[in-house]
């Protein structure tokens, strides 16, 4: 499903962000991604989704060679890729509903559809009571629920998770991770990017940990 052969990032010619990279991850796996700030986590995420190029090196992602795909055949790639980001990325002028909807519509999926599917992603994260409030009426663990449902919404195959429990106290750090492993379960292959060694070892999932732009530990 994602497929990394020798990849290497080289920033301003000099600036390694991360070297002869290289590792197979199979459909329906969840993954850590651990590394300190710094590493190359979010690096090796944005590839995946191609929001950067490697400099050297090949990738597949959803048996797509992401160096042959087209710039116009980007956006219809992405729809199947979920992205969760450290700082939520809310909008703050609208509403849960509105935002998780926002991600739908600039798909023009019928009305209909949209409500159907905000109905079904709102009831399973516990969100549809709060639907009608604002980001900063909301906790940061219910807000990082509010991306994650965006980023579900569009029933994405692949869902990469770039720091999602940074922001978060330990409780909510604890409730979204159980998220991103029953959406695992029921399907989804899911890389979840963390600096957290002691999160990874209670989970007890594979972990590809990078130091020093290389992959030292793939268990």
């Amino acid at each position: 499903m994602i497929i990394f052969d020798n990849v290497s990032k080289i920033y301003q010619k000099d600036w390694v962000a991360l070297q002869d990279v290289t590792f197979h991850i199979e459909k329906g796996e969840f993954v850590f991604i651990c590394g300190a700030t710094g590493a190359g986590k979010t690096t090796l995420l944005k590839m995946i989704y191609k929001d950067s190029e490697p400099s050297r090196g090949a990738i597949r992602v959803l048996n797509q060679d992401l160096k042959a795909l087209k710039k116009k055949e980007i956006p219809k790639f992405r729809r199947k890729i979920g992205v969760v980001f450290q700082d939520f990325k809310l909008l703050q002028d609208r509403t849960l509903e509105e935002n998780v909807a926002f991600a739908l519509e600039v798909t023009d999926t019928p009305p209909r559809e949209v409500r159907k599917k905000l109905m079904e992603i709102l009831t399973y994260l516990r969100l549809s009571h709060k639907k009608y409030a604002y980001p900063y009426q909301l906790s940061g663990g219910e807000q990082q629920k509010v991306a994650i449902a965006r980023a579900l919404v569009r029933d994405p195959y692949i869902l990469l998770a770039d720091e999602p429990t940074g922001n978060l106290d330990a409780k909510s750090s604890e409730d979204i991770t159980n998220v991103l492993l029953d959406i695992n379960y029921k399907g989804t292959t899911v890389l979840m990017a963390t600096h957290s060694i002691s999160l990874v070892k209670k989970m007890r999932k594979r972990m590809l940990r990078i130091e020093d732009c290389r992959i030292i530990q793939d268990k």
